[in-house]
């Protein structure tokens, strides 16, 4: 019996030393994922401490980009005024040029000795059988007012020596106004001084003329049509269609103008594209009285990056510029007569101004040209020179 006691005794020792084992084991696993648990929240403590100051950092240099993009688009406001006041140097540098004119120059252009051409000067102008002068550079500008929309034209009677100035005012209006003088548009409230002309047809695009006593405007429709309306009679003495099939824009930057009419010393002249010859302009001479097309020639003058055109003398001068509005300049020129190339006529630029030229006519009894630029109406004095001029 006490052998027995003593066997159960030893047994319950055994069991409780193994529960204590468990236990000991238990705590220590305890302790250790304690251990791990607070290294862990070390580590975050330490890592939202280290993207606190990395989000500062960011801020401050943040703040600092800020400034210094400031700072670069003030350098870069700076030069471009710069730029702008270098452009306006160069213009003014390329405009002098000592050279005479071939014809009388007048100190102020809206003087009335420009308004109406002398008796000696008409009378050269009449002799003018065979021209052979050229523009040789753009001695002088005058902005005369800013009427109207964007684009449009005007001009005097090429012919006639007369005051009278038309505007044009759009692409595609029905009204023509007539101004006494270029000063009296100078001196309009807008288009309002002007008499209203109403035309029987629209017009469309800015290639107008008016030559001996008529306005050439071109109106479309299935087919383009040029008329002729009398500006005494206020009547069409006559119209035609123009022969030329599968028309495009005659100027790149000018898309609404697919015929542009042109009157110089001999006569008048439209300059046009086609699908056959997309890529460049083309050239026609026509009768003033019939309409009818004389002659036509392929210029090598590309329409693209074109704005504007004008004849002088049988010498097409088409004017050039960018997308991105600069410096307009006469970079193509075709003589019918082969006299002069586009790699032998000066580099003439145009003083830069608003955008780019909606029209360009030349008149030749004034040696001027009477621009649209982003509606201001522009005068620009031309010198010339001789052809065959070495």
């Amino acid at each position: 019996m006490g052998t027995f006691l003593v066997l159960i005794a030893a047994a319950f020792c055994f069991v409780g030393g193994q529960h204590q084992g468990l236990i000991d084991y238990l705590e220590q696993r305890l302790v250790a994922i304690e251990g791990r648990i607070s290294v862990w929240h070390e580590q975050s403590n330490r890592y939202a401490t280290e993207l606190l100051e990395f989000k500062q950092q960011m801020s401050a240099l943040t703040e600092s980009l800020e400034k210094g993009h400031a700072a670069l688009l003030a350098d870069a406001h700076d030069v471009g005024s710069r730029v702008d006041r270098l452009e306006r140097e160069l213009d003014y540098v390329e405009t002098q040029n000592p050279a005479p004119p071939c014809a009388d120059t007048d100190k102020n252009l809206m003087e009335p000795g420009i308004a109406t051409v002398k008796e000696k000067n008409k009378a050269e102008y009449d002799k003018l059988s065979h021209c052979r002068d050229m523009i040789s550079s753009i001695k002088a500008m005058k902005i005369v007012k800013k009427a109207g929309g964007p684009k449009g034209a005007w001009f005097k009677d090429t012919a006639s020596g007369a005051g009278k100035v038309y505007v044009f005012n759009g692409t595609g209006e029905g009204v023509l106004y007539e101004f006494g003088s270029a000063r009296d548009l100078a001196a309009s409230a807008g288009l309002s001084r002007g008499r209203p002309l109403d035309l029987p047809f629209p017009w469309s695009g800015t290639g107008h003329a008016v030559y001996r006593g008529h306005a050439y405007y071109v109106t479309e429709g299935p087919e383009f049509q040029l008329i002729k309306y009398d500006l005494q009679n206020g009547s069409v003495a006559d119209s035609a269609v123009f022969p030329a099939e599968d028309q495009v824009p005659v100027y790149g930057l000018s898309p609404e103008t697919y015929i542009d009419l042109s009157a110089d010393e001999g006569g008048l002249w439209a300059l046009f594209a086609t699908r056959d010859t997309e890529s460049v302009i083309s050239l026609a001479k026509m009768d003033p009285g019939s309409l009818e097309v004389e002659q036509m020639w392929d210029t090598p003058c590309p329409r693209e990056n074109a704005e504007a055109g004008f004849v002088v003398c049988g010498t097409a001068y088409v004017v050039y510029n960018t997308r991105l509005a600069s410096r307009s300049r006469v970079q193509c020129v075709f003589d019918i007569d082969g006299l002069v190339s586009s790699d032998e006529a000066p580099l003439v630029y145009f003083p830069k101004r608003y955008s780019t030229h909606s029209s360009l006519k030349y008149n030749p009894l004034e040696k001027l040209i009477y621009a649209w630029d982003d509606g201001y109406q522009i005068l620009y004095k031309m010198v010339m020179k001789k052809k065959l001029e070495v």
